[in-house]
């Protein structure tokens, strides 16, 4: 119980300081709330589900990652931020693909969540349709986030181009699902044995 308060306390400083951080003179403020809402939803489901559906530590860390992912992000718009710039500059490219990084956690961070959701409400056990339903999940997910972009963007063209990020790539949404694709599959991949032993400590 003790190490689970230190894990907890851990995740809401680092969470919190992300945030307040990212809070402080973004480039653009509704460009901010767009991008930092998903991170503090997901701080409320956590919260009300914390005693009656408690996760795995390696949920949480995925989650807090994605967070922090979203307010670096919000904070630059994803087209300015610093690391992705030098990437740019590195590989003579001719956009900031810091975007891909938040569609590809945008599969995998999601992955793990549907994974852990499905078999520990027994909806599916471990073989092949668990991994065939948990990436339809997240090929649902990013779809529908793209929807929620082209709509915001229609409800403000000011915040359109760079909450979207598209950088005049005529591909982006397509791509975007790509990278959501290859995240889902790469955790399924490399972490289903690591969450199965996770789970079974919860006795799943």
């Amino acid at each position: 119980m003790a190490s689970m308060n230190v894990r907890t306390a851990g995740w809401l400083t680092v969470f919190c300081v992300v945030l307040v951080w990212s809070a402080v003179e973004p480039y653009d403020r509704l460009t901010w709330w767009l991008e930092v809402l998903p991170a503090l939803l997901a701080l409320g489901v956590l919260a009300a589900t914390r005693h009656r559906f408690p996760l795995t530590p390696m949920l949480y860390l995925l989650v807090l990652i994605h967070a922090v992912i979203l307010m670096v992000g919000g904070h630059y718009t994803y087209a300015l931020v610093p690391p992705g710039e030098w990437v740019q500059h590195l590989t003579g490219g001719d956009r900031n693909d810091y975007d891909k990084l938040g569609h590809l956690a945008q599969g995998f961070i999601p992955a793990i969540a549907a994974r852990e959701i499905l078999l520990r409400n027994q909806v599916l056990g471990r073989g092949g349709w668990l991994w065939f339903i948990v990436i339809c999940i997240c090929l649902a997910v990013s779809a529908f986030y793209e929807l929620i972009e082209w709509w915001a963007a229609m409800l403000s063209q000011e915040a359109a181009e760079s909450f979207l990020g598209t950088q005049g790539y005529v591909w982006d949404t397509q791509s975007d699902m790509f990278w959501a694709l290859i995240g889902a599959v790469s955790a399924l991949l490399l972490l289903s044995r690591w969450h199965d032993r996770q789970l079974l400590h919860l006795g799943h």
